[in-house]
């Protein structure tokens, strides 16, 4: 049913309870687009009649003209169910209580629900897209579009949020300079170091691949997950560049004795370097951006090495095999050993959890869980991390500048990829969250992530908070303990409902000894665990030892660890960590030792 007059008279509330006065320029309900108010609850769906709209509250758990009536078991829910902070802090103390359950069957209980939980909390198939806000065939099928959690605010709208806030939003350049472009370097209360940072750009960037020649919104990336493509190159024409045709190998050069990635002079592929830099400067990797630092092309080091590594060791198990299998099932395994090292190593480091984290797809084999992933806007939006990135960089002794680090491949050369993993692990990496954090080299890039949503019409971060289940600010002093950021944000925002989101993700106050703030993380994890967890590798047709080559290769992918990474492929065994030493690790003269065990 149509909520005609009644919608009207809610429209009428709605403006009255939330809209300040604008002057002259004040709208009515006969003038605006009632979807620009969000008038619809807990995942309702507005659809626009005119002047009228509806919310389609259907599996909502709620119902009412505006999806705002809880039904039974949603109100039983609400009752019982903690808050994310609560929540967060008992996975954060207690760590008595957390022996016990590491050591049990609740263990696995546990990370079921954990991993149920957070990924229901993102679509799947996906709705919307950088084009469609509304449900299309365009939208599911196309992989050229990244795809979005909410559709984008309409475009008649008084105001560029909906109908909060002021009618020009603030300059970009002046909001970055204001409240992100760092003062005094902030270092990470978690102890979060380099090597952390460098991993998550790595990590990401085989699936953050925008790609905006095509127009707003599009993505390169064809698989939208853990594919490896930023080792083996994102079509197949890179690959077959890449590789070496023999026994499964990659193409690879030699420096001193030791594996590098290949030159582009020998593998003849576009690579990202400054206009003149020669063929034989440039190393030839799956992502073409990798050259930019010293520290990607240090990872893209260590995965070249492992993946002919481990294409020894299938090779000895399959003496009959050919090149293509063992190439093929040894990238299997690179994609195994990429999602354990993530979960139960980078993002066990990302939550702070006291509960151990667990990567066994078998929990969820009983579960409606759905194997297949999306990319979408808010996700990349969400990823732009650049506070970690230090004021200069400290290698064996050396202080490294900015100009002496970007574009240097024989930074990876002249050190060596021990002293870089040592170095970037022993150095801490910056507070993501708070504001005030962003190196200036890279504040550009803040800007453009600012421009770009605006381009794409996202909705504010407070819709995005209750999108994720979490309460939304009431205002920018509760938002920010801060005084200067909430008064500087009430200057330039002027309502806390039109707050804009990637600005809200850095600018939130961060939780006590945190990287970053509630937001960052409630939103952030349903993303990684969803797109890891339904890998297809993770399914029950392909989770099995015969996909990765019998008993060995599926031991390889159940005892991955970011030290066997490093300590399987160098000649001794730097600290490796993604958090800085302190005075309760092992001594460093005993981490130098190679061990058999690994």
């Amino acid at each position: 049913m149509r909520s005609s007059v009644l919608g009207s008279v809610c429209i009428l509330l709605l403006m009255l309870r939330q809209q300040k006065c604008r002057g002259d320029d004040e709208v009515t309900s006969n003038t605006v687009n009632p979807c620009c108010y969000f008038p619809c609850q807990h995942w309702g769906v507005c659809v626009r009649f005119g002047d009228e709209y509806e919310c389609d509250c259907t599996l909502t758990g709620y119902y009412g003209v505006n999806c705002t009536v809880p039904e039974f078991w949603s109100r039983v829910h609400q009752l019982l169910k903690p808050s994310p902070d609560v929540l967060h802090y008992i996975l954060t103390h207690f760590q008595w209580l957390w022996d016990v359950i590491n050591s049990t069957f609740l263990r696995d209980v546990l990370m079921r629900v954990v991993l149920t939980v957070r990924a229901n909390l993102i679509p799947s198939p996906p709705t919307y897209n950088s084009k469609y806000g509304y449900l299309s065939w365009e939208s599911y099928y196309n992989l050229s579009y990244y795809t979005r959690i909410l559709p984008p605010v309409p475009e008649d709208c008084p105001t560029p949020l909906g109908v909060k806030g002021k009618a020009v939003l603030p300059d970009p350049e002046l909001l970055v300079e204001r409240l992100l472009r760092r003062r005094t370097f902030r270092p990470d209360p978690q102890g979060s170091n380099l090597l952390f940072a460098f991993f998550a750009q790595h990590f990401t960037h085989q699936f953050f691949k925008t790609y905006n020649r095509m127009g707003l919104g599009f993505t390169k990336a064809l698989a939208h997950g853990v594919d490896a493509g930023h080792i083996y190159g994102d079509n197949l024409q890179r690959q077959l560049v890449l590789r070496l045709h023999r026994d499964g190998k990659l193409k690879y050069q030699l420096v001193d004795g030791e594996m590098f990635p290949p030159t582009v002079a020998d593998a003849p592929v576009k690579m990202s370097y400054p206009p003149g830099t020669p063929p034989e400067n440039q190393m030839a990797i799956g992502q073409e951006v990798f050259g930019l630092l010293p520290g990607l092309g240090m990872f893209a080091t260590l995965w070249l090495r492992e993946h002919n590594r481990v294409c020894d060791v299938l090779k000895r198990e399959h003496p009959t095999w050919g090149d293509e299998q063992l190439f093929q099932t040894t990238r299997l395994i690179i994609i195994g050993e990429t999602i354990r090292i993530v979960i139960e190593e980078y993002v066990q480091h990302l939550s702070g959890y006291l509960l151990q984290l667990k990567f066994d797809p078998t929990l969820l084999f009983k579960s409606n869980f759905q194997y297949g992933n999306r990319i979408s806007l808010e996700f990349t939006q969400l990823y732009h991390w650049h506070p970690l990135m230090p004021d200069s960089f400290l290698i064996s002794g050396d202080q490294v500048t900015y100009p002496q680090f970007l574009f240097n491949t024989s930074v990876l050369t002249h050190y060596g990829i021990e002293k870089l993993v040592d170095a970037f692990s022993k150095q801490v990496a910056g507070q993501i969250g708070g504001g005030h954090n962003i190196h200036p080299v890279v504040t550009k890039v803040a800007v453009g992530t600012i421009k770009e949503s605006r381009q794409l019409r996202m909705q504010p971060f407070n819709e995005y908070r209750k999108r994720f289940n979490l309460r939304p600010y009431t205002s920018f002093r509760q938002f920010s303990a801060n005084e200067e950021i909430a008064l500087e944000l009430e200057e330039l925002y002027g309502d806390i409902d039109a707050l804009e989101f990637y600005p809200g993700l850095m600018l939130e106050q961060t939780r006590p000894g945190a990287l970053f703030g509630e937001s960052m993380v409630e939103m952030g994890a349903p993303f990684s665990l969803k797109g890891l967890l339904g890998n297809p590798i993770c399914s029950p047709n392909y989770w099995k030892p015969s996909t990765f080559g019998g008993r060995v290769g599926f031991d390889i992918v159940n005892s991955a660890t970011l030290k066997k990474l490093v300590c399987l492929n160098t000649r001794t065994c730097p600290y490796v960590a993604f958090r800085i030493p302190t005075e309760e690790r092992e001594p460093e003269g005993d981490s130098k030792e190679r061990t058999d065990e690994l």
